[in-house]
């Protein structure tokens, strides 16, 4: 029987950062053990973080989501980064330098120079459910005439009514998020650099916003969420994340493998 030959190997890019960042010896990245070691590979002024991973590997477990996003977002905390897509793998790290790093050199330098000292902020907020369906009930005179049909009707002719209902419900959500997103957004453009909207990832989401920030601001951002935390006190339930990558700003770099 001959022997068991090792699986091959390519090269896991993580992002993308100036020549002179010292990668941490303990710093870890997707997949396990000796392999999940992140090093950089430089090529003129910037240099991609990467690690090794096994080919015959399938990529996309919550654990390496979550290796792939810690090792961007801690970097992004000191320095400037430039996030790739999740999975991006190339054959060695000679590949690394000739098909990413030397055709966009100078657009990825210019990239990071622009990231200098910024980092990406998340905005989340959450409504109360019991809250915003009161909300809606005293809002829409034809949303207490369907609750109080359905209450008064026999199941199955409630049916179609409940069915109604919802639809009037998920309307008048999504006209409300808009009207909050569109009050936090004019809040916090001042202290911002960007905003993006993203799309709700819950059907009571209220606010999810990405913000591209100065991070020495960042007191400044945690007050306008606070402020907005007290107003909306038990309406709506904030969360703030970051600093991490900016992933939502940085389309070149995402692209890039």
């Amino acid at each position: 029987m001959g022997a068991a030959t090792e699986p091959a190997v390519g090269v896991y890019v993580y992002g993308l950062v100036p020549e002179d960042v010292e990668v941490a010896e303990d710093a870890q990245g997707v997949g396990d053990g000796a392999k999940a070691k992140v090093t950089s590979i430089p090529h003129g002024e910037i240099a991609a973080l990467v690690s090794d991973v096994a080919l015959d590997r399938p990529l996309g477990t919550p654990a390496d989501l979550l290796g792939h996003e810690e090792l961007l977002d801690a970097t992004a905390a000191e320095v400037p980064v430039l996030p790739l897509r999740f999975g991006s793998v190339v054959s060695s790290p000679e590949a690394v330098v000739e098909e990413l790093l030397a055709p966009h050199h100078d657009e990825f330098l210019h990239a990071l120079q622009e990231m200098e000292g910024r980092a990406q902020y998340v905005v989340k907020g959450r409504y109360v459910e019991e809250t915003v369906l009161w909300e809606v009930l005293d809002e829409y005179p034809e949303a207490a005439k369907l609750r109080d049909q359905i209450r008064e009707v026999g199941e199955e002719a409630a049916r179609d009514l409940r069915v109604e209902l919802g639809e009037l419900v998920d309307d008048a959500i999504a006209a409300k998020r808009e009207a909050d997103t569109d009050a936090v957004l004019e809040a916090v453009e001042p202290v911002s650099v960007l905003a993006a909207v993203r799309a709700p990832s819950h059907e009571e989401d209220a606010i999810h916003l990405a913000l591209l920030m100065e991070k020495d601001r960042q007191d400044e951002l945690e007050q306008v969420v606070a402020d907005f935390a007290e107003r909306w006190a038990g309406r709506v339930d904030f969360r703030l994340l970051g600093p991490m990558a900016a992933y939502d700003f940085v389309a070149s770099a995402r692209g890039g493998v």
